[in-house]
């Protein structure tokens, strides 16, 4: 279900509170929307942003933004935009940059940041990477490397780039394919994987394939093609969504050690529209739980914890690229594809990169195609 509406972003409505660049902070009317029986509002937060990736909430009411060609932003808190120092150097080709941004549970006591990015590497090749610094005024502090994937990708595609904080405490880290389909198979490769790393970089001990010889000791699963979102269910289980290629776009449960398929199986088709692998299913690989076909390209990944939309509990809320809209899909509901599902399409939401929940329930997104940070909200919070 499609939710329109006039656009917030014209000029008459907007507030400027500050700026680093073109960034800005808004205020603005918002506007009434519907879909399945939850009223909603769309409000711009930010606006002037340059291929924004994600965000976080930083315990001071302000929050983090990172824009892919390496600025770091932090914004709100009647602080205006600032501009972070001390983020590392990244390799902007293509896809890569500066991805993702997680912020631990313990962040009001160690300060912590963790930064996914594409590292530039010898030779001039990128490989993802994760890394942490400690946010000290407007400077990220003592940046350390934690993980970087082993020299070999050329290219621009396909860094993957989702880091989530697991029940645990160590760090599950999404990394695509870099375009080499068959490197989502090979266990001693770190592409087309879910990484998992403890929180000082290490290997935690019970990593499926630590003792595997040939194998990267850091691989949690594996047969992805390009993950980009990735969250925690109610019960703490982490969820990826990842891009298929024609069609084959895909939400899997990852379980340790698990093989996901790609390129062996797939739903949808390579882009000339030859066949992937052997069909859409082998013994010893996963389902997904959810595909899409035509694909969508989903980047951003929440589960709903229903604080502020009662209705959608347990729902999975994915940005689309290439479509333009919030995908929301119920496991409860069965529906083509796996799960019954909506969306919500508007002008705002032009090329969503990341969702995010508020504190309060509320639902951010990164919008490419507007520049912007948007909140959704219901009536009156």
């Amino acid at each position: 279900m499609s939710i329109s509406g006039r656009s917030p972003l014209s000029p008459a409505r907007r507030r400027f509170l500050g700026h680093a660049g073109a960034a800005c902070l808004l205020a603005a009317p918002l506007i009434p929307r519907r879909a399945h029986a939850q009223e909603m509002r769309i409000a711009p937060v930010a606006t002037g942003l340059t291929e924004p990736w994600a965000l976080a909430f930083l315990p001071d009411g302000g929050f983090l933004v990172s824009e892919r060609g390496g600025r770091l932003l932090r914004l709100g808190a009647g602080a205006g935009a600032v501009a972070i120092g001390g983020v590392p150097r990244v390799a902007t080709g293509g896809q890569g940059g500066l991805l993702d941004i997680m912020l631990p549970r313990d962040f009001a006591e160690t300060g912590q940041v963790f930064l996914t990015y594409a590292a530039p590497q010898e030779g001039g090749g990128a490989g993802t990477a994760l890394g942490v610094g400690r946010l000290d005024g407007d400077r990220l502090a003592d940046f350390a490397v934690l993980f970087e994937a082993a020299p070999g990708g050329r290219g621009g595609r396909h860094f993957g780039g989702r880091v989530v904080e697991l029940p645990d405490g160590t760090l599950a880290l999404t990394s695509g394919d870099r375009g080499v389909d068959e490197r989502a198979q090979d266990l001693s490769r770190h592409e087309g994987k879910v990484l998992r790393i403890a929180r000082d970089g290490g290997v935690p001990a019970d990593n499926p394939f630590r003792d595997t010889e040939g194998a990267r000791p850091e691989i949690f699963s594996y047969g992805h093609r390009n993950p980009q979102g990735a969250a925690l269910d109610a019960d703490g289980r982490l969820w990826v969504s990842e891009h298929g290629a024609r069609g084959g776009d895909e939400i899997n449960p990852i379980r340790p050690g698990a093989n996901y398929g790609w390129p062996v199986i797939s739903y949808g088709t390579h882009y000339s529209g030859a066949r992937i692998g052997i069909g859409t299913e082998a013994g010893g690989m996963e389902q997904p739980a959810h595909y899409w076909d035509p694909s969508i390209a989903p980047s951003g990944h929440v589960i709903c914890s229903g604080r502020m939309f009662p209705d959608w509990r347990g729902h999975h809320l994915v940005g689309s690229l290439n479509a333009d809209h919030i995908a929301r899909h119920d496991p409860a509901s069965p529906g083509p594809g796996g799960w019954a599902g909506a969306r919500i399409a508007t002008a705002e939401t032009r090329r969503v990169r990341d969702i995010r929940e508020a504190p309060d329930g509320a639902l951010w997104f990164l919008s490419v195609g507007n520049g912007a940070v948007f909140r959704l909200a219901r009536p009156g919070a």
